[in-house]
């Protein structure tokens, strides 16, 4: 058996986890060696004792690697373990990180820049419309959403993101063939064309109350900062926060109404150092160094302004049309032939990129080298 399956066999063992084959790990030297090891051997890692051991002991040789990975390739997915290139490195550095990830869809290396939208399950009109507004926004500048494919605040941040025609990641809180909830199972099918839909539990596994907050840790182990639209001060999307912070990533609360009981749990955050969030520009300025200035000399045209950021035809034709003066955007939109809505959208991945600015009065200028260049 390879480290692979060794991996996979023992997240198959119930009563183990990830903490405890770490320290496994730490003593024998391999997930190999773990199955491998008598129980005086098992019983020298720190904090495994003999009731642990004999667990595994009991299982191990029960337990069918190859099989496990035809049941998941049945229904189109594939097993990522850590010893794969495609498992993220943000999770690999989190306390107790998955011993493997059954994956629908690919996990791309440009998933590391991602945001976890989260929020209640009965969530009002306005979180569900925020949590899409935001998750389409957050696409349209290049950040994977992920969210939990819940009912509610996760199906909207799953589903503005596709709009975007971004990546999103949904995380499961059971098995990928005992999807819940059930209505989500189209949801799904488009999120692995464009994403992913993953879970650490083996094939079988259905959701219950334990599984659900244990896969939070992999929400926001995934993102780099996690956004809460709604949720009651004990909700359960409260405990993906609690990790996203333990995790050491930045916290974003969109505020309510005072008189919602859905606003008290982003109140509570914002109250202890939680970013308001308002627009999508406060999560965008969180991450400015994601896009490095330009050290070029000046270009021959704004096109060529930041050729170390890839631009799109039409973002390169907005460029051209502010190369010469600020323009409001309504002037904009007609100088390059797009709708107001399109072009609002592309101006919130062009200021990301720093190559424009929006000032007072509906304006947008190129960003202030560029405008040095022109001269």
């Amino acid at each position: 058996m390879d480290q692979r399956n060794a991996y996979i066999v023992l997240n198959m063992i119930e009563g183990l986890g990830p903490v405890g084959v770490r320290r496994l790990i730490d003593t024998l030297g391999s997930p190999k060696a773990i199955l491998e090891a008598d129980r005086e051997a098992l019983m020298e890692a720190r904090g495994v004792g003999e009731k642990v051991a004999l667990k595994i002991i009991a299982q191990r040789d029960s337990i069918d690697a190859e099989e496990e990975i035809d049941a998941a390739a049945d229904i189109g997915a594939r097993i990522v373990t850590p010893e794969d290139d495609e498992y993220p490195k943000a999770l690999k550095a989190i306390h107790d990180p998955p011993l493997a990830l059954y994956v629908r869809g690919r996990i791309l290396p440009g998933d590391a820049k991602a945001i976890g939208i989260v929020g209640s399950r009965s969530t009002s009109n306005y979180g569900l419309s925020a949590a899409d507004r935001m998750a389409y926004q957050l696409g349209q500048t290049g950040f994977t959403v992920v969210s939990g494919l819940a009912r509610g605040t996760d199906t909207a941040a799953h589903s503005g993101a596709l709009k975007s025609g971004g990546r999103t990641i949904a995380v499961l809180g059971g098995a990928l063939d005992c999807l819940y909830p059930p209505e989500n199972a189209g949801l799904a099918d488009k999120i692995a064309k464009n994403g992913a839909v993953i879970s650490e539990y083996s094939m079988g596994r259905k959701a219950d109350r334990m599984t659900f907050p244990y896969r939070n840790r992999i929400i926001s182990g995934l993102s780099m900062g996690v956004l809460l639209t709604e949720s009651a001060v004990k909700g359960g999307s409260m405990h993906t926060v609690e990790a996203a912070m333990e995790q050491g990533r930045t916290v974003f609360a969109l505020p309510g109404r005072i008189d919602t009981p859905g606003a008290r749990g982003p109140h509570m955050l914002i109250k202890n150092g939680a970013k308001l969030v308002e627009r999508i520009d406060d999560i965008l300025e969180e991450y400015e160094f994601l896009i490095p200035p330009s050290e070029l000399e000046a270009p021959e045209s704004a096109t060529a302004a930041r050729p170390d950021v890839p631009m799109t035809e039409q973002e390169s034709k907005v460029m051209e049309a502010l190369w010469q003066e600020p323009m409001d955007t309504d002037s904009l939109a007609r100088a390059v032939g797009m709708q107001s809505h399109e072009l609002s959208s592309l101006l919130l991945g062009l200021e990301m990129k720093r190559v424009i600015r929006t000032l007072p009065g509906r304006m947008v200028e190129l960003a202030e080298d560029l405008r040095g260049m022109r001269g």
